[in-house]
């Protein structure tokens, strides 16, 4: 499995709320939820995000509160990967559950710069910054995990 796209930029302590902010809670439309991912935080990002694009955080990305409406925001924005020194753990959590691939790497979140092309081996954990020519190296994804992601989330992967 892997991943290429531009990356979109953000600091420490994004939470949830900023992911996709309470008062669009009350749909269960992706489509909806996807049209106002991080909009408090980037008003812009809707119109920019690509299919397959990549998202790069820094420290304790996904914190506030449990919804699992912030990765499927995320997702359905077409982001292929989710890239940060750390993440909140329910978050991390939810990620798995729908499907959104997430990694945890210091030096890349650190390093890489809005608008670079990163490409992300999740078999090997390698990810590239493709304008920079620079790789990091990330725990990968146990089989198990790799199979819940390709599957499109946990409950594909069992039925």
């Amino acid at each position: 499995m892997n991943a290429k796209g531009r990356v979109h930029k953000f600091g420490d302590n994004v939470d949830t709320d900023v992911i996709i902010p309470a008062r669009y809670l009350n749909t269960a439309s992706h489509k909806e939820l996807a049209a106002h991912c991080m909009e408090d935080i980037d008003a812009e990002f809707v119109n920019k995000v690509q299919d397959g694009d990549i998202m790069v955080a820094e420290k304790n990305f996904g914190c506030g509160s449990s919804r699992e409406h912030a990765p499927i925001a995320i997702k359905a924005s077409g982001v292929s990967c989710v890239i940060a020194s750390t993440f909140a753990r329910i978050f991390y959590r939810n990620s798995i559950n729908i499907g959104l691939p997430i990694l945890e790497c210091e030096e890349a979140a650190r390093e890489i710069k809005d608008g670079d092309v990163v490409s992300v081996n999740f078999d090997t954990g390698v990810i590239t910054d493709e304008t920079t020519g620079k790789t990091y190296q990330a725990e990968p994804f146990p089989e198990f995990i790799q199979n819940i992601i390709a599957k499109g989330g946990l409950i594909n992967s069992i039925l």
